[in-house]
Order: C-alpha cells, then sequence, then structure tokens
C-alpha cells in the first residue's frame, strides 16, 4: 500500500493473515551465521530483488512515539495502525530472531505526476492519475511468489529447524523500519524509506524468521539520512499532510484520501486533490534522490492499457462489473469500485476549467452519478457539477 507514514511508524501495512513455514521456532545450526547470511543474499538477488539485507529481529526503537502519533488521530481509519505487534517482532513469531528484507525496483520511465499533468492541461484533456506503484500487476502477487521461492529455498537449506513467516504489506510489521535496519535506505522526511542508488521506488517484503542471521559481526549498519536540508516534499504536498519533517498526518495525505478513507472526501481537501484518482506521487515526484532513478526491467510493473493517465470520461462510466474485470489482479481493487468513481468526480470537477472538447461528456456523466440513489457518489458528482462554468444562456427563440 502506498500511504506513507511519518517516521515514528514508517512502514506499518496492511492486516492480513501470515504464512507459516515451519514448526521449529529456533535454529540448531553450526554453520557461521555470516556464510547464512550471504548465502541468502546471493539466493535475493538470483531471483530478482533489487535489495537484500538482515535485521535482528529486535524492538523498534524508532516506533517509541508511535502511541503519540496515534493519539493526535493522524491514522484516520487506518485502525490497524493500532497492532501494538509493529514494534516489536518477536510478538509476530515467537521466537523470532531476524528479518530478511527484499525490495524491488517498480519505477518505470514514463513521467511523473508532475509532468503529465501540464501535459494534459495543456491539450485540454479531462484525465486522472493513478499511482505509479499500481499501473502494472498487483505488487502483492508478484512480491508475494518471489517471497515464497526464497522461503522454499530456506526450507531446502534449513530444513525443518526454522520457523518463519512472511509478509509484503499484509501483517503487523513495520517494513520499513525493518528495512533501515537492515541497511537498505535511511527513513525521509516524506516518510518513505529512500535507497541512495535507487530512490525510493520500492515494493518491500519480509521474512520474520527463527533464524540467527544477524549478530554484531553481521548486522548491516543503518543507512545515514541524506535527506539535509531538502525540504521540497514538504512544500510540495498539496494537502499539508507532511506536518513536519518526518511525520504524516495521513488524514490530509492524498492517498489516504483516495484509498483507505471510505467516506466523503472533506471539501476541505477536493480541489487540492486535483487528478489524483488512486493514490499520490507527488511527494516522491519532486525528492531528488528519484531524479535518476533507474527503471525497473518487471514487465509485470509496466503500465495496463488505460492505468497511464486514464481518461475521466472512461473512468466515470465504468459498472461495478467493468471495475471488477479491469482491475482484477490489481493494488487498484482496494479503493473498490464505490470509491474510485468518487474521486473521479473529484477529478472530473478539478478538470472543469481544461477539459476541453470533453466537457460536455463529463457533464454528462456527472448528471448519471448526482442523480443515482448512492447518496455519497450523487453528493461527490453534484459538487463537480458546481465547478464547471456556467452554461451559456439560450435565446429565447431556440
Amino acid at each position: 500500500m502506498a500511504i506513507a507514514l511519518p517516521r515514528s511508524i514508517a512502514g506499518f501495512g496492511l492486516a492480513a493473515p501470515a504464512l507459516p513455514l515451519a514448526r521449529a521456532v529456533r535454529q540448531n545450526r553450526l554453520m557461521p551465521p555470516a556464510a547464512d547470511r550471504e548465502w541468502i543474499l546471493a539466493e535475493a538477488q538470483a531471483l530478482g530483488f533489487d535489495l537484500c539485507g538482515i535485521a535482528p529481529a529486535e524492538a523498534f526503537a524508532e516506533l517509541a512515539h508511535a502511541g503519540e502519533w496515534l493519539a493526535r488521530g493522524y491514522a484516520g481509519q487506518m485502525h490497524y495502525l493500532h497492532d501494538e505487534r509493529r514494534a516489536d517482532p518477536g510478538r509476530v513469531l515467537p521466537g523470532a530472531q531476524s528479518i530478511i528484507v527484499c525490495a524491488l525496483n517498480y519505477n518505470t520511465a514514463l513521467p511523473l505526476s508532475t509532468e503529465a499533468a501540464a501535459d494534459s492541461a495543456a491539450r485540454g484533456e479531462a484525465r486522472g492519475w493513478i499511482s505509479r506503484y499500481s499501473w502494472g500487476d498487483d505488487y502483492h502477487a508478484v512480491l508475494g511468489e518471489k517471497l515464497d521461492r526464497l522461503l522454499a529455498a530456506l526450507a531446502s537449506r534449513f530444513g525443518d529447524t526454522f520457523a518463519a513467516r512472511a509478509y509484503v504489506d499484509t501483517g503487523p510489521v513495520a517494513e520499513r523500519v525493518a528495512a533501515f535496519r537492515a541497511g537498505l535506505g535511511w527513513l525521509a522526511k516524506n516518510t518513505c524509506l529512500i535507497n541512495e542508488h535507487l530512490g525510493s521506488w520500492l515494493f518491500l517484503g519480509v521474512i520474520v524468521t527463527s533464524l540467527a542471521l544477524a549478530d554484531s559481526s553481521t548486522g548491516s549498519t543503518p543507512a545515514p539520512d541524506l535527506c539535509g536540508n531538502c525540504r521540497l516534499c514538504l512544500d510540495a504536498c498539496p494537502t499539508g499532510a507532511l506536518v513536519e519533517p518526518y511525520v504524516m498526518d495521513a488524514r490530509r495525505c492524498i492517498s489516504y484520501l483516495t484509498i483507505e478513507l471510505r467516506d466523503a472526501i472533506p471539501e476541505e481537501f477536493r480541489s487540492a486533490i486535483g487528478w489524483q484518482v488512486f493514490g499520490c506521487d507527488i511527494c516522491q515526484d519532486v525528492c531528488p534522490w528519484n531524479r535518476n532513478a533507474p527503471a525497473t526491467p518487471v514487465a509485470a510493473f509496466a503500465p495496463r492499457p488505460n492505468f497511464f493517465v486514464p481518461a475521466l470520461d472512461w473512468l466515470l462510466s465504468l459498472t461495478e462489473n467493468d471495475f471488477r474485470e479491469i482491475f482484477r489482479a490489481s493494488s487498484v481493487r482496494r479503493t473498490k469500485w464505490r470509491g474510485l468513481i468518487r474521486n473521479a468526480c473529484v477529478a472530473a470537477g478539478n478538470s472543469a476549467a481544461t477539459s476541453g472538447a470533453s466537457a460536455e461528456l463529463l457533464r454528462e456523466r456527472l448528471r448519471h452519478i448526482a442523480a443515482s440513489a448512492d447518496a455519497l457518489l450523487a453528493e461527490h458528482a453534484q459538487w463537480a457539477l458546481t465547478q464547471f462554468p456556467p452554461l451559456p444562456l439560450r435565446a429565447a427563440s431556440e
């Protein structure tokens, strides 16, 4: 999931069942941890992961202030973030000693949202933006398949002498903190994990295991914070979600508003949302560490038809059956049909001034939704219609 969270709780993901591998909970091997560690890193590379590191499965000091963040209400409706197990991997898997953290680059060579928005407006096209991470196949499945293969390799090497649970944004594990502890990058001012060479366009998957792989001699050194005095991400956020460096009020985040929020989008944020219909990339688009980020060779992350800058009139015409078919095996499913139509209404209202020849078609779609029995969708469509300039009065003889 793409919600960017404050450094104090960075990495919190979506709640879902874990995947146990073996019965035993402790490793009992004579092979040095360093040799096992190097073997695991090589296996992860062979499976196509761009980064892999190993961190000790110990309580995360970085989460010491998570309670304060939650008490401020910054989590909004994301109640799964209140799971206290996130602060200590040992509470996820009894006997856990190590966390294997793998990362996969999902960047593509296509324009950033900030560039594509200007181009669409100049062309007079009414289009929406789906966050870069959701253009291709569902990352949960792509990373999950690779983690399953790594688990199988671990089973071949260690037999049934260990236990493990794998997560791809699906359980009570603070993946970004684990990645920081494993040396994969630093926790940045926009709350994303940034790698010096790959930037922040990274999916993370973890394996919590009872294998003793990380100790004082083999553990990774956390990456230094290279944000420096830069505050481009804070200044660029349209809704002011980054209330201070390293701290996000998720209730103001466009990713939260367009994906996690199930209720009406507060009017105070609708204009600021712009053309975003699923997620937001702005704080990553402006990050200097992403300027030279390499594109992924993974074909599964290439954009599906209509996923890159989709036409708003097309989105507004989708039925629930259309949504299920088109977004099958896509992370866009998270917002559900109702949420996507709600978001497209807001984007259409924000496109009113630059919608050109498609303005009347957008009006037609919005009028249809405004007349629906769904009060939430009708209200958002009515709001969008009020953003269009008044139609010219016709002469009485016409």
